[in-house]
C-alpha cells in the first residue's frame, strides 16, 4: 500500500468527527434539552476515558508480567509505569492551571474597567478569548484529539505491516466511533445565546480529527510503546479534568434526570461503536 492510500485511510478514518459538529447550532433548545446534550457529551467522554486508560495500562501490565516471570528487568516496568503517571498528570493538572490563568487575567482585566478590557482581548490569545461554554469544547477537542492520535497509530502500524485487511477494519469502527465524538465536543455549545460560528466548529474538528491523520503518517514509519502509552495517559487527562467540568455544568443546568439519561445515551454509544470494533476483529 502506497503512502498516499495509508494517510487517505487516516483522514477517512479521522475527519467523520465533523459529522456531530453541527448540533452546536442548535438554536432554542430548552434547558432540559440543554441539559441531556451536555450530559450525552459526559458520556461520550466517559467511555473514551475509560477506554484510553485501559489500553494505556496495557503496556504497564504486561511489563510487570515479564519483570515478574524474570524476562525482562524491572527497570523497564518502573520506567512505562513512571511515563504514564507523569503524563496522566501533566494531561490532567495543564488544563486545571492554565484554566486558573486565564480566570486570574479576566479578573486583573476586569479592575482596569470596560477601555482595559478592549485592549486585553486584543492582546490575549485565541483560547482566551472563548466563552466559558467554547473553551469547555476547545478542551474537549484536545482530549479526544490525543486519543484519535492513537488510534492513527493502530491505522499506520497495520497498514505498514502489510495488515491490510485490518488497517481497513480499523478505518471503518474508528470512523463510526469519531462520528459520536463531534457530537461530544458540542455538548456544551447546544442552545447557547451565541451560536458558535462554522469556523470556530470547523476548527474543533481539525483538532479532533486531524491527530488520526497525523498518528497514520507516524504509525506508519515509527513504533514504541512509550510514546504510545505516554500520548493515551495525557488524552486520560485530559478527559478527566473536562468530565469534572462537564459534571459541574450539569449541576448548574439542573435537570437531575435528563442529565442521567443523557450519560447513560452517550456511554451506551461509546460502548455499542466500540462493541461493533471488536465483532470485526479490530
Amino acid at each position: 500500500m502506497s503512502m498516499g492510500e495509508i494517510l487517505i485511510l487516516g483522514a477517512v478514518a479521522g475527519f467523520t468527527v465533523f459529522i456531530g459538529l453541527p448540533i452546536g447550532r442548535v438554536r432554542g433548545a430548552s434547558a432540559r434539552i440543554r441539559s441531556i446534550l451536555n450530559a450525552g457529551a459526559t458520556g461520550v467522554l466517559l467511555f473514551l476515558f475509560w477506554d484510553v486508560l485501559s489500553k494505556g495500562v496495557a503496556p504497564v501490565e504486561v511489563a510487570l508480567d515479564h519483570a515478574a516471570a524474570g524476562d525482562e528487568p524491572w527497570a523497564h516496568f518502573f520506567w512505562l509505569a513512571a511515563v504514564f503517571a507523569v503524563s496522566l498528570t501533566v494531561g490532567l493538572m495543564s488544563l486545571v492551571y492554565y484554566d486558573l490563568w486565564l480566570a486570574r487575567r479576566a479578573r486583573a482585566t476586569l479592575r482596569f474597567g470596560p477601555g482595559a478590557a478592549d485592549v486585553h482581548e486584543v492582546r490575549a490569545g485565541p483560547v482566551a478569548r472563548l466563552g466559558p461554554a467554547e473553551r469547555l469544547a476547545f478542551f474537549i477537542a484536545l482530549g479526544i484529539g490525543f486519543h484519535n492520535l492513537s488510534e492513527g497509530l493502530a491505522i499506520g502500524q497495520s497498514a505498514a505491516g502489510g495488515e491490510l485487511r485490518l488497517a481497513f477494519v480499523l478505518v471503518i469502527g474508528f470512523a463510526l466511533h469519531n462520528a459520536t465524538e463531534g457530537f461530544g465536543i458540542v455538548g456544551p455549545l447546544a442552545g447557547e445565546a451565541d451560536l458558535p460560528s462554522w469556523r470556530f466548529l470547523g476548527a474543533l474538528g481539525l483538532i479532533a480529527g486531524g491527530p488520526t491523520f497525523v498518528g497514520t503518517v507516524i504509525g506508519q514509519s515509527f513504533q514504541n510503546e512509550t510514546v504510545f502509552a505516554a500520548f493515551l495517559a495525557l488524552a486520560a487527562g485530559s478527559m478527566l479534568y473536562v468530565i469534572i467540568e462537564l459534571l459541574a455544568v450539569a449541576r448548574k443546568l439542573g435537570h437531575k434526570d435528563m442529565t442521567t439519561w443523557g450519560i447513560l445515551l452517550g456511554l451506551t454509544l461509546g460502548f455499542a461503536t466500540d462493541f461493533i470494533l471488536h465483532a470485526v476483529g479490530a
